[in-house]
């Protein structure tokens, strides 16, 4: 099913880094974790390429918000970020994906870990508030490029300022910042500096959303360390995120 949103706001973080607000149709329901797919209205001259994109608002909220790195020579991404107030959007539904934590074997510590516009879903279950429930600490680790692209900074700040079980440990690898990391996130959690103790298992679930060089190295570190992904509907303790390659 194709339905039209209105556009209502598009913020700019950086050069690279949009946030798109529109109209939440009446008929979308959707869970923290799940994507959709948007594309532009177009005459039958014009083909408008379709496009996954994490949805970033709560299941409660009454807007549709997306967080956008913008390709320079993307199909669809320029465009998106052109959109302005009134402009039309289009939505796939249903929501997709299974990039869900409930889909993890029960734990103590979730990690939640992204590159770049990778934090989207994760904003999404923060606001949503559930993974309390579920685990006595969250922790979310966001690597960007310069921080400017830390779009989502002030809110996950505060959020960790008001609770207790909730860390929040930002990194910029391409900008020299006082108190801020800049190792990549594969190599802060091979020289411990992440975890203390070590990434374990018996106790820590991870979720990753990430540029596919970042996922696959992921996948390789953790499952050294005994991490089993969720396949088939059985619960695992490490969770990835896989459309990535569908976001020019």
């Amino acid at each position: 099913m194709v339905l039209q949103s209105e556009v209502r706001e598009l913020r700019q973080w950086s050069a690279r880094s949009f946030s798109l607000f529109s109209t939440r149709p009446p008929a979308l329901s959707f869970r923290p974790g799940h994507y959709l797919r948007l594309s532009l209205p177009g005459d039958e001259a014009e083909s408008v390429p379709w496009r996954a994109y994490s949805i970033v608002s709560a299941p409660a909220e009454p807007w549709l918000e997306f967080f956008l790195t913008l390709i320079p020579d993307g199909a669809l991404s320029p465009r998106l970020t052109a959109l302005r107030p009134g402009d039309g959007l289009l939505l796939s539904l249903p929501p997709l994906g299974f990039f869900l934590a409930d889909s993890l074997a029960e734990g103590e510590v979730l990690w939640l870990l992204a590159t770049g516009s990778g934090i989207g879903p994760y904003i999404s279950m923060l606001r949503e508030g559930s993974l309390w429930q579920r685990f006595a600490r969250v922790v979310l680790v966001c690597s960007v490029r310069e921080a400017a692209d830390l779009a989502y900074d002030e809110e996950c700040r505060t959020l960790a300022a008001r609770l207790p079980a909730f860390d929040y440990v930002p990194v910029v690898t391409r900008e020299a910042r006082p108190g801020v990391l800049s190792q990549r996130i594969p190599d802060l959690l091979t020289a411990g500096v992440l975890a203390q103790p070590a990434l374990d298992a018996r106790r820590d679930r991870v979720m990753v959303c990430g540029n596919p060089a970042f996922s696959a190295e992921m996948r390789t570190l953790l499952g050294n360390h005994g991490f089993t992904p969720c396949r088939g509907g059985q619960p695992g303790t490490m969770l990835f995120e896989n459309y990535w390659k569908d976001r020019r």
